[in-house]
C-alpha cells in the first residue's frame, strides 16, 4: 500500500534501487542535488541536472516535460553524501505556468525495483514559487529514509541552490535551465540519462495549442508600477498575496490544501471539501437566523409603538420607529460583516484547495485531466457537479458523492420541476440532459482502476446516438447499444440475473462459489428515454435493479422525464424516491434537512470546443486489460 505523505512526514526506504516518479501535469526540470551530513552542496559537480544527467547513484532526465522518472541508487552514491534533493523547476517560456500556485499540485512518488509504488507526496500549497524541494533521501544510522519537504523558492532556482550552500548559484541555474531548453543528445527515455519525451502541449481541443494554467478566478500578481511622485512607504501600495500566501493584515493562517485529517491525500481532501461544505452552511444558517431575528424584532417594537395611540402623533412615534429601524439594521449589518468575513476566507480555501484536486474530484477545466493516468484503487469519492448558495453564488463547493455509489443517478429531463428548464426547448433540455449523464459516467470510467468499471447503454429508440458517440467510439462500452425493446429485456434480464447470483452467494457466506467468467467488475447501467420500450417486466426489473443493484455492484443511471412515465401513476414513485436527482441546468433542488437550506445544483460542464473528454475515454479504453483471445 502506498504511504501518502504530508509536509515534514518521512517514511523508511529498502535497500534497493529507486525510481521516483514526477507527474506535474505542466512543463517542469527535474533535477537532483547530493548533500553531505550538513545537507550542503560542496560544487556543481553534487548537482544532476539535464545538462550533466548521470551522477555516481544518481540519473536525471535531459528534458523539460509534465513527467519524469528520475534513477536513484543508495548503494551507488559516494559516502560523503547523506542527502538526495529532488528539484522541480518551472522552465521560463515554455507556455506553462509562470508560478506552482496557478497550476495543478505536482505529484511525486517513489517507487520500488517492481514499479509499485512505497510513498507519493502532493506537492500542495504552493503560491508564487518557480522552484521546489520535493522529497529529500537521506541517510539515517546507516538506512535510507524519504522526507516530503515540498519547500518552495518564489526566487526560483538560483535561490535554491543558495540555500543549499552551494557557491555561484545564479551561473549554475542559468547553465541548467539552458540545459533544459535544448534537444536532448540521447534517446528519450534511456534509463538514468534520458527521461520521458516532451509532450505536445494540448488545451483539450481538437486544434491543439497551449495550455493556459492559469486558475480561472485567480488575479495574478502583477508588479506594482513605480509612481509618479514619490509615496511614504506607509502607504505604498503592497501586491496583493498570491495563493496559499499568508495576507499580512489577516489574523488567520493561509489556506493549505490536503489540511485536514485523513490517512491519505485523497482523504484529507474529501474532508477539506466536507468542512468547507458545512463551514458555509453554518455561516449562511447563523446569517439568516440574525437577519430572521432582527426582522421579527423590528416588527415586534414597530407593534408595540403603534399600539399606543399617543405615539401615533407627533415626534415621539417617529423617534421610536426610527431607533427601531437602526437597530435592525445596526444587527443585520454586523451579521452581514460576520459572513462576509467567513465567505471571504472560504473563497480564499477554495483558491487554494480547487487546483489541488485529483482527478476524481477535479472540474473538467482543470489541468489535471492532460495528465491522466488509469488509477491503481478506487478513490473514496467522485464529483457529480458544485453546491453554491445565494448569499454569494460564485463560491462554489464540490459535490463529492461517495464510492461505490449507494444509490442510483436520475438526471431530470424534465421541464414542470425545474424554474432554469422551464425556459429552455424540450429538445435541447433532453440534449443537456443526456450529455450531462455521458458527463458523469466519463468520469466514473476514469477514476476506477481498468477493468473494474463497465457500462451498459439502453438506448430504446436511438435517439441519443449522438451523444452516446463519445462512449462507443473509444470503445468503452462492455456491449453494443441495446436499442429496441428485444435490448432492453435482453440486458435487464441479465443484470438482473446477475445481481441474484451475487446475492445468493453474498447470503450463503460463499463469494467464491459465483459461476467461472462471471465479470466481477462494478456495472453500470444508462438508461434513456425511458418508459420508451419498457413492458412491465421490464418496468418491475428496473426498479428491481434500483433497489438491490448497488448492494452488489449493480448502478443505475437514468435520463428520463417523469411526465414521460405518468401512466404508471404511483407504481413508479418509490424508483423516482431511490435516485438522487440531478439536473442538467442549475436548480435549487438539492434541500439540507440540517439547516434547512436549498442548495443550488450547477451540473458539470465541459470547457466549449474540448476534446478532454474523449482524450480520457480513449485512455481508459487503451488502458483496459486485453481478454485472451
Amino acid at each position: 500500500m502506498t504511504a501518502e505523505l504530508v509536509r515534514g512526514q518521512n517514511h523508511p526506504l529498502p535497500d534497493t534501487r529507486l525510481e521516483i516518479r514526477v507527474s506535474a501535469g505542466h512543463p517542469v526540470v527535474a533535477l537532483a542535488t547530493l548533500g553531505d551530513a550538513d545537507g550542503r552542496v560542496t560544487d556543481a559537480g553534487r548537482v544532476a541536472h539535464p545538462g550533466a544527467p548521470a551522477l555516481p547513484g544518481v540519473g536525471v532526465p535531459r528534458t523539460v516535460a509534465a513527467e519524469h522518472r528520475l534513477a536513484v541508487d543508495p548503494a551507488a552514491l559516494p559516502e560523503a553524501v547523506h542527502r538526495v534533493s529532488v528539484l522541480l523547476v518551472l522552465p521560463p517560456g515554455e507556455g506553462g505556468p509562470d508560478r506552482f500556485g496557478t497550476a495543478a499540485a505536482p505529484y511525486v512518488s517513489v517507487c520500488g525495483p517492481e514499479g509499485r509504488a512505497l510513498v507519493a507526496h502532493t506537492l500542495a500549497g504552493l503560491g508564487r514559487e518557480t522552484a521546489v524541494v520535493a522529497l529529500e533521501l537521506y541517510r539515517r544510522q546507516g538506512a535510507w529514509k524519504v522526507r516530503a519537504v515540498g519547500q518552495g523558492y518564489e526566487g526560483g532556482l538560483a535561490a535554491l541552490l543558495a540555500d543549499q550552500g552551494l557557491e555561484r548559484p545564479a551561473e549554475l541555474a542559468a547553465t541548467v535551465l539552458e540545459a533544459a531548453a535544448r534537444p536532448p543528445v540521447t534517446a528519450a527515455g534511456a534509463p538514468g540519462t534520458g527521461g520521458a519525451p516532451r509532450s505536445a502541449p494540448q488545451d483539450g481541443t481538437s486544434g491543439g495549442g497551449t495550455i493556459s494554467y492559469s486558475h480561472p478566478r485567480r488575479r495574478p500578481s502583477a508588479p506594482v508600477p513605480a509612481p509618479a511622485t514619490p509615496v511614504p512607504a506607509a502607504t505604498a501600495p503592497v501586491p496583493a498575496p498570491g495563493p496559499g500566501e499568508p495576507d499580512p493584515a489577516s489574523p488567520y493562517p493561509a489556506p493549505v490544501a490536503g489540511d485536514a485529517a485523513g490517512w491519505s491525500m485523497d482523504e484529507r481532501l474529501y474532508n477539506q471539501v466536507w468542512g468547507m461544505f458545512e463551514d458555509l452552511a453554518r455561516t449562511a444558517a447563523a446569517y439568516r437566523s440574525a437577519r430572521d431575528f432582527a426582522e421579527t424584532r423590528l416588527d415586534q417594537e414597530l407593534d408595540q409603538a403603534l399600539s399606543d395611540p399617543r405615539a401615533r402623533i407627533g415626534g415621539a412615534g417617529d423617534a421610536a420607529r426610527a431607533a427601531a429601524k437602526a437597530r435592525h439594521d445596526d444587527l443585520v449589518e454586523r451579521a452581514r460583516e460576520v459572513l462576509d468575513r467567513d465567505l471571504d476566507r472560504l473563497a480564499a480555501e477554495s483558491e487554494v484547495v480547487e487546483p489541488a484536486l485529483p482527478v476524481a474530484y477535479a472540474r473538467w477545466d482543470n489541468p489535471v485531466w492532460h495528465a491522466y493516468r488509469a488509477p491503481d484503487e478506487p478513490p473514496m469519492a467522485v464529483r457529480l457537479g458544485d453546491l453554491h448558495l445565494p448569499e454569494r453564488p460564485e463560491l462554489r463547493i464540490p459535490l463529492l458523492v461517495r464510492l461505490p455509489l449507494e444509490r442510483g443517478i436520475w438526471v431530470d429531463s424534465g421541464r414542470d420541476r425545474s424554474g432554469a428548464a422551464g425556459v429552455l426547448d424540450p429538445a435541447e433540455l433532453r440534449r443537456l440532459a443526456l450529455d450531462t449523464a455521458v458527463a458523469h459516467t466519463a468520469r466514473l470510467l476514469a477514476v476506477h482502476p481498468p477493468g473494474r468499471f463497465a457500462v451498459h447503454v439502453l438506448d430504446p429508440a436511438g435517439s441519443g446516438a449522438a451523444a452516446f458517440a463519445p462512449l462507443v467510439e473509444t470503445g468503452v462500452l462492455a456491449a453494443p447499444v441495446a436499442r429496441g425493446a428485444a435490448g432492453v429485456t435482453t440486458v435487464l434480464e441479465q443484470l438482473t440475473e446477475r445481481v441474484d447470483l451475487l446475492q445468493m452467494a453474498l447470503r450463503a457466506g460463499a463469494p467464491d462459489a459465483l459461476p467461472p467468467g462471471l465479470d466481477t467488475a462494478r456495472q453500470l447501467l444508462i438508461v434513456h428515454d425511458f418508459p420508451h420500450g419498457f413492458d412491465d417486466r421490464a418496468v418491475t426489473r428496473l426498479r428491481y435493479l434500483a433497489d438491490e443493484g448497488p448492494s452488489v455492484g449493480v448502478h443505475l443511471l437514468l435520463v428520463a422525464d417523469r411526465e414521460d412515465a405518468a401512466a404508471y401513476g404511483p407504481v413508479l414513485d418509490p424508483l423516482w424516491r431511490s435516485l438522487l436527482r440531478l439536473t442538467p441546468v442549475p436548480d435549487d433542488h438539492l434541500a439540507d434537512p440540517w439547516v434547512g437550506h436549498a442548495w443550488t445544483y450547477e451540473p458539470p460542464v465541459l470547457p466549449p470546443g474540448s476534446a478532454v473528454l474523449r482524450q480520457v475515454l480513449a485512455h481508459v479504453a487503451g488502458a483496459r486489460p486485453q481478454s485472451p483471445r
